[in-house]
C-alpha cells in the first residue's frame, strides 16, 4: 500500500495526534513504600521518554506536594508544570484537560500511583467524561499488591483498557523504520538494571 494512503488503523489503538499522557502523583515521599516501585518508576519514565520523542502531549500532577513531596527529580526534569491537588481525582484540577481536547485528543493513557486511590478515582471520572481510557499496568502501583489487582479489575470492568509499556511505546510509533522507531526502540531494549538487550527491535 502507498505511503500517501496509509491503512485504517482500529479505534482501539492509540495513535500520535489523539492521544494524551498523564502521570499522577509520582512524588518523593510516595515512592518509597510502592511495591516493586523500582520497576513503576522505570517504566513510568519510558512513558515519559516516549511522548517526548512522538510529540505526544503530557500532563503530571501533584497530591498534597506539602505533605508527600515533589514529583520524582527524574521525571520532574522531564515534564512541565505539575499542578497540585488535593482531590484524588486529577479531574478535581480545574481546567487539567482542556488543552488534551483543544489539540485533538480523546485518549489518555495514565500511569501513576497509587493505583487503588488516585489513578482509580482519575480513571473511572474520565470515563465518565467522555474519554478513552487506557491504563499502563506495569506504571502503575501501591502499597500493597492486593490493592493494585482489585483497583485494575475495577477499572477494566469500568472500560478502561489496560496495555503495557511496551505495548503503548509501540501503539504510538505506529511504524518502524523512522528515526522516532529508532528512539523507541532503545527504550524498549532497556533493562531495568540497566544496559539494554542484545537483540534490536
Amino acid at each position: 500500500m502507498s505511503d500517501d494512503h496509509p491503512p485504517l488503523r482500529s479505534p482501539e489503538l492509540m495513535s500520535v495526534g489523539e492521544t494524551a499522557l498523564l502521570v499522577v502523583d509520582v512524588q518523593e515521599r510516595l515512592v518509597p513504600y510502592i511495591h516493586d516501585r523500582r520497576r513503576v518508576l522505570w517504566n513510568v519514565r519510558r512513558l515519559v521518554d516516549g511522548d517526548r520523542i512522538l510529540g505526544i502531549p503530557a500532563i503530571a500532577t501533584e497530591q498534597y506536594p506539602k505533605g508527600l513531596g515533589p514529583t520524582v527529580p527524574e521525571l520532574k526534569e522531564r515534564l512541565g508544570e505539575i499542578p497540585s491537588k488535593l482531590t484524588f481525582s486529577c479531574c478535581g484540577c480545574e481546567g487539567l484537560f482542556e488543552r488534551f481536547r483543544a489539540g485533538g485528543a480523546n485518549k489518555i493513557l495514565v500511569a501513576g500511583i497509587e493505583a487503588h486511590v488516585c489513578v482509580l478515582q482519575t480513571v473511572l471520572d474520565l470515563l465518565s467524561a467522555g474519554w478513552r481510557v487506557y491504563v499502563a499496568v506495569d506504571a502503575v502501583g501501591c502499597r500493597y499488591e492486593i490493592d493494585c489487582r482489585v483497583a485494575l479489575t475495577r477499572m477494566d470492568s469500568a472500560g478502561a483498557t489496560l496495555t503495557t509499556t511496551e505495548a503503548a511505546l509501540f501503539e504510538w510509533c505506529e511504524t518502524a523504520g523512522s528515526p522516532q522507531f529508532k528512539e523507541i526502540s532503545k527504550l524498549v531494549r532497556e533493562r531495568l538494571d540497566g544496559g539494554n538487550l542484545e537483540n534490536p527491535v
